[in-house]
């Protein structure tokens, strides 16, 4: 990826000379000829990786940018010149903030230096900014919004303690980054965290899961297995789908809680575990209590702090983080350079319902990637790729300020539909609409759903 370089100098001569010598080595160059142009592109277009400041400038000096940019929070690395080398402007530029100093006329192997090793920093920092925000723990939780900041200090507040923990939530939303995350704030981080997803196992197998069997127990018991809660012994067992549990694991789960011990299938001896267990589901325990499939007495003993995540609908202002997070991790998986999601592509991931969450937005990011093959992805390539049953009528409604706007909102969800429907043929989905072919196109391109190799 090309490195931003920004000089800001009013010798017009010495510009272009260091632009020459930059993009000769990679660097995607601008140049401006007064502070206040500089400043003014500086604070209002996409970072710049590094700056080159001359300190003689018409109007504001180049201390006066530094010092504005600097009081902005701006993380790009500032590289001052001057043909005036002398140690206090060197000493009063490392003072506002600059990286370095540079004396003219500019040694061109210095300024090489110089402005790589600036650059090399610059990246980190802000890439480091992007983590500590879009990761905001080592939990791989990502988000920023007021639901999932409550999901934080309440994992903070209950992690330190031994107590029992429900986590409840939609699939997809995260149940076990959440359980995963109390146990590495918990005093039982240096053991083991074993996790069992109880809907994953058949129903005759689950107690040899959690319990371990001894040899010849029954068919199949070819030797002697040790449980769930014996390898979770002193850490952290967790539970997953608990809802899905038989009664009979059920009831060998509550004594489990109540005694401290427990018994391999076949076995006669008691075993003395220390556990600490957290469960998850995604139905609604009292619901499954009054049905009769699920045992009150051990829904107390498990929901002494109750946790519950939210789904992704409810915390659409993490999705921008979330989409750069996958993006990230789906280009580094496939090889790919990282894509730039418009603010219009991500506007509209965002008023999806997302009825599969987290784990269906990541696959929808995915799908992106290896179908548009695009490095800028426009809301007309997220379109083309999701599904029609995602445009909601109820968007165009709420968001339409007129019913100009909305008769164009809800003509442009239909042709996509008719599109998707024919696979992008233009003539048969000109035919289903009744429509002039030259008119269809007309309207493709008025609503920006131009696609590539269309089929006619």
């Amino acid at each position: 990826m090309s490195k931003r370089v920004l000089i800001i100098d009013d010798e017009v001569d010495i510009c272009k000379s260091i632009q020459f010598i930059l993009e000769f080595e990679g660097y995607e160059v601008e140049y401006k000829t007064s502070g206040e142009e500089g400043l003014a592109k500086v604070l209002s277009v996409d970072p710049y990786d590094v700056l080159l400041v001359d300190i003689q400038l018409p109007g504001i000096n180049g201390f006066e940018v530094v010092k504005s940019i600097k009081d902005n929070n701006n993380s790009v690395n500032i590289i001052v010149i001057s043909a005036y080398g002398n140690i206090e402007n060197a000493v009063k530029a490392t003072k506002l903030g600059a990286f370095d100093f540079l004396e003219k006329p500019i040694d061109r192997e210095k300024l090489i230096i110089a402005v790589r090793n600036a650059c090399m920093q610059s990246v980190l920092v802000r890439e480091n900014e992007t983590l500590k925000k879009v990761q905001p723990n080592a939990g791989g939780m990502i988000g920023n919004s007021l639901p999932i900041k409550k999901i934080f200090d309440l994992i903070r507040t209950i992690a330190p303690t031994d107590a029992r923990v429900l986590i409840q939530g939609e699939n997809g939303t995260g149940k076990e980054l959440v359980a995963r995350e109390i146990h590495n704030q918990s005093m039982r981080s240096q053991n083991s965290f074993i996790d069992v997803n109880c809907a994953a196992i058949p129903t005759e197998l689950i107690e040899s899961e959690l319990f371990g069997h001894e040899k010849g127990s029954f068919t199949g018991a070819a030797q002697q297995r040790i449980g769930k809660f014996e390898l979770a012994d002193k850490g952290t067992l967790f539970l997953d789908e608990i809802g899905d549990m038989s009664l009979q694991a059920q009831a060998k789960v509550l004594r489990a809680i109540e005694e401290g011990k427990i018994e391999r299938v076949g076995g006669n001896k008691k075993i003395s575990v220390d556990v600490r267990i957290i469960s998850a589901t995604n139905k609604d325990v009292s619901d499954e209590i009054s049905k009769g499939n699920f045992r009150e007495d051990l829904f107390h003993r498990l929901n002494v702090i109750p946790v519950s995540v939210p789904p992704l609908r409810e915390r659409a202002e993490d999705i921008p983080y979330l989409i750069e997070y996958f993006s990230n991790q789906l280009s580094t998986k496939y090889n790919k350079k990282i894509p730039v999601f418009k603010n219009d592509a991500v506007s509209l991931l965002q008023k999806f319902v997302w009825k599969g969450n987290i784990r269906e937005l990541k696959n929808v990011v995915e799908r992106i990637l290896i179908m548009t093959q695009k490095s800028v992805i426009e809301e007309s390539d997220v379109v083309t790729i999701m599904p029609n049953e995602k445009l909601y009528i109820d968007d165009i409604i709420l968001e339409s300020n007129s019913f100009q706007e909305f008769k164009d909102r809800a003509e442009k969800a239909y042709i996509i539909k008719q599109l998707d429907n024919n696979k992008w043929n233009i003539s048969k989905t000109a035919e289903c609409l009744d429509m002039q072919r030259s008119h269809l196109y007309n309207k493709i391109k008025k609503y920006g759903l131009m696609k590539d190799n269309n089929n006619e």
